[in-house]
């Protein structure tokens, strides 16, 4: 019995889609994923993601690592790094821990980096949804929205979504601001 290479085997994963689909597209388990074609809809993969040249992609896009050299119309998430190599053009808002953009590779939008400890695209440990807070603090999420709206709790909203620093929320409570 002979012994494949780790580069035979990784080969071998490789789902190469040259196609045009509509849908979602989620990946639960690391996968490379090139898409050559056309693609509309929401993308989540885990492993690698290459868009090709000739790839238009309407979609947001959530995965790992992620290369684009076609077009994408949409959001990119990428929780380790992302390369952005000509022809691409990317229409749409990025978060990434790492970005690569190579000189004749074009991005309209705007680029949010987070620390390398921290996955793109979610929270942080320190970080909680609306949600999220509700449950710690033991409370209806209506009431979360009615102390951060009145302006009594601390909060941030980003993209239409209400984020809440832990440290903050734990002094606000130490200082009886819960009422």
């Amino acid at each position: 019995m002979r012994r494949r290479g780790r580069e035979e085997e990784v080969k071998e994963k490789v789902l190469d889609v040259d196609a045009s689909m509509q849908g979602t597209l989620t990946f639960r388990d690391p996968v490379n994923l090139r898409i050559n074609g056309s693609f509309e809809g929401t993308l989540d993969t885990k492993g690698n993601l290459i868009v090709g040249e000739n790839a238009v992609i309407r979609a947001g896009i959530k995965g790992e690592y992620i290369v684009v050299a076609g077009r994408v119309y949409g959001d990119i998430n990428a929780t380790k790094d992302l390369k952005l190599k000509p022809p691409a053009h990317v229409t749409g808002n990025i978060t990434t821990p790492s970005l690569s953009i190579i000189e004749g590779a074009v991005l309209e939008g705007k680029c949010h980096m987070v620390g390398k400890e921290k996955e793109a695209g979610s929270l942080t440990k320190d970080m909680l949804t609306a949600e999220e807070l509700a449950e710690y603090l033991e409370v209806d999420t209506s009431m979360v929205f009615e102390w951060v709206n009145s302006g009594k709790l601390p909060g941030v909203k980003e993209r239409n979504t209400w984020r809440f620093d832990k440290s903050k929320v734990d002094e606000w409570v130490a200082n009886g601001k819960v009422k």
